[in-house]
């Protein structure tokens, strides 16, 4: 019996053992793949463009990874100060009329388009904010993403119905990519301290991994009323 006992406690060390060190080295090992599958999709766009003299392999005897990345970083960078001047605004402007005169791809140009400066917006609030609201049924809360207030006919049809309403986004577990856009009424929206990076860390581990918080910070604030969210416009 005791000999069983000095067997499972061995095989739960090593089983143990394993665990932690899986969940040190798994995100590593992620991280760096995913890295130089991006550097290498990258070089394997731009490099087919760059001229032989510019091309620090035709110099070395090695490869450099991230040649392309580079160079693709510089020439957006240079194409958005550009774009910032009057000269290159009427380029684009030009641009942009072309791409409108074709059907199918002026629909995905302005969808695309739309999405990025929403997203890459330095002065918007979408997803700065995590809240928590009760779905799918009373008493039950999922974690959300403050997107923005309901805006143009959305939020004309919802302000008729003396409704003032926020769209948030509902990730699922453990792929916060996907999910579902939910307009909700702004005093139903609880919102929490947490930074959006860590509610999507809280999302993807299944509420394994939760951020850090101050006790004391629970008593300070039970003293006051609650405050209404304030309008994210």
């Amino acid at each position: 019996m005791t000999e069983k006992l000095i067997k499972m406690s061995v095989t739960t060390r090593i089983r143990n053992n394993f665990l932690a060190g899986l969940i040190i080295c798994a995100p590593i090992a992620i991280t760096l793949w995913l890295t130089w599958s991006v550097v290498h999709w990258a070089d394997s766009w731009v490099r087919p463009y760059i001229p032989a003299r510019y091309d620090p392999e035709s110099y070395l005897n090695f490869a450099v990874p991230g040649t392309g990345l580079l160079i693709a970083m510089i020439f957006i960078t240079i194409v958005g100060f550009l774009a910032k001047n009057l000269i290159g605004q009427s380029i684009v402007r030009f641009g942009e009329s072309i791409v409108n005169r074709v059907p199918l791809v002026r629909t995905i140009y302005k969808s695309v388009k739309q999405i990025f400066e929403t997203v890459l917006k330095e002065q918007g609030t979408s997803f700065k904010k995590v809240g928590l609201i009760e779905y799918p049924s009373p008493g039950l809360w999922s974690m959300v993403f403050i997107s923005t207030d309901a805006k143009g006919e959305i939020a004309s049809k919802f302000n008729a119905m003396g409704h003032d309403m926020v769209a948030v986004f509902l990730p699922p577990t453990p792929v916060p990519t996907a999910g579902f856009l939910v307009f909700v009424p702004r005093e139903k929206i609880t919102v929490l301290d947490m930074s959006p990076e860590d509610g999507a860390k809280l999302l993807i581990s299944g509420g394994l991994v939760s951020p850090e918080f101050k006790e004391e910070l629970v008593a300070t604030k039970s003293l006051r009323p609650p405050v209404p969210m304030k309008s994210l416009s």
